[in-house]
């Protein structure tokens, strides 16, 4: 599993324009297996505990609507920053990443992910 995180990690740092920040968090648990930022005032791990409980809340959202639904992913734009909380398919992870807005393609970012939270569930079983 170390190995696949640790190429995750490079391969999101080295194909994504803009990149700020990652980590893959379990929704259960709150744990974080892997974080990285590109700027020392930049945490990740704090910012995945308050995306956990954005995951949380939209997950006791769609129940409360009495959706079948399912999270892809949650997009929050703020001024010069687009942050993805990439839920895995089968609801156990999810990708934060963090990217620089001037930067950044979404199509591309969002394209990327898709290919990765397929290989966190293969992996993280």
């Amino acid at each position: 599993m170390a190995n696949f995180l640790t190429q995750f990690t490079e391969d999101i740092k080295n194909n994504l324009p803009g990149y700020i920040a990652v980590t893959v968090t379990e929704v259960s648990s709150g744990v974080c297996y892997v974080s990285d930022s590109v700027k020392s005032n930049f945490d990740p791990e704090v910012a995945s505990v308050f995306n956990l409980e954005v995951v949380k809340a939209k997950y006791n959202a769609i129940k409360a609507l009495e959706l079948t639904a399912g999270i892809q992913d949650i997009l929050i734009t703020l001024d010069s920053q687009i942050h993805i909380i990439d839920v895995s398919e089968n609801g156990d992870y999810f990708i934060y990443l963090a990217v620089d807005s001037d930067q950044a393609n979404l199509g591309m970012t969002r394209a990327l992910l898709k290919k990765y939270k397929k290989d966190i569930k293969r992996n993280l079983q």
